[in-house]
């Protein structure tokens, strides 16, 4: 048996969505742990800001521009990893995203969905998951062994006022998770893992407006939220780097199919 399950060292690690709050959080743990993490995302500025960050901490880290809804694109990034790195440890698919269209406000009704916005927002968070899984399965299942990390959602598991697009993608990919733990398991092998995280609250760049006002106080959706979770605050970035941290090492060796919760109680609030 390895001495420490959890040792990370030297894993290559791909993170779609890799310039956002979340992304970018949890790259430099990673990176912090020993993982070589190359950056997926669609800002070439923030990208390389990362890397320099990451590089001058003595970590390894590389940025590559890319659309999780072109595969092309994605081939061409696997390929530039695999002659930097020479493999792919884990695939952490954190690409996601909402748009205004495919929310219902608290003035609008069914009505004012906009299907096409729907669509969108379908696409990016669950296609959007699925292109990427396509490209990057390919070189874990050649070597025998590796893991896929889903992003899933608490609206997936409870229903939510607005987040309609949101929520219908996000339920599709903690299924598509349990779907792709066991197809790997039988196709590919019991070290060929697939699961899935779904943080609770946490501000970032897309919901920021939604949760708090312009003074930094909440708004009354953010306050429904803290009045909603036991831990009564939102999350902290970094409180999602260990659950990835346990879920690609070892000692999850047994573990697929699951989606793990990081939301200070938020799902089992009760009246």
């Amino acid at each position: 048996m390895k001495q420490n399950l959890f040792d990370i060292n030297g894993y290559v690690v791909v993170i779609t969505g890799g310039t956002g709050v979340l992304g970018r959080t949890i790259a430099k743990y990673l990176a912090g742990q020993g993982a070589k993490v190359a950056i997926l995302g669609r800002k070439e500025d923030v990208g390389n800001s990362i890397v320099e960050e990451i590089t001058n901490a003595g970590g390894e880290a590389s940025f590559y521009k890319t659309d999780v809804m072109n595969k092309e694109t994605l081939e061409q990034n696997r390929a530039d990893i695999l002659a930097r790195y020479g493999k792919v440890d884990t695939l952490l698919n954190a690409a996601g995203g909402n748009m205004k269209g495919a929310t219902i406000g608290p003035d609008q009704n069914f009505f004012d969905l906009d299907p096409a916005q729907f669509q969108t927002v379908l696409n990016l968070n669950l296609t959007g998951t699925v292109i990427p899984t396509q490209v990057f399965l390919e070189p874990i299942v050649s070597q025998g062994k590796g893991s896929i990390i889903n992003f899933s959602s608490m609206a997936a598991f409870r229903p939510m006022t607005r987040v309609c697009g949101y929520a219908a993608a996000k339920a599709g990919i903690s299924n598509f998770t349990a779907y792709m733990a066991h197809e790997c398991a039988r196709k590919f092998g019991e070290t060929v893992r697939v699961n899935a995280i779904a943080p609770g609250f946490f501000i970032t760049e897309q919901n920021r407006s939604l949760l708090t006002n312009p003074d930094g106080t909440y708004t009354e959706r953010g306050q429904d939220v803290i009045r909603q979770t036991p831990f009564g605050r939102m999350g902290d970035p970094e409180e999602l780097c260990g659950t990835i941290h346990y879920l690609m090492s070892d000692a999850a060796k047994f573990v697929t199919g699951t989606v793990a919760v990081v939301d200070g109680g938020f799902n089992i609030f009760a009246m």
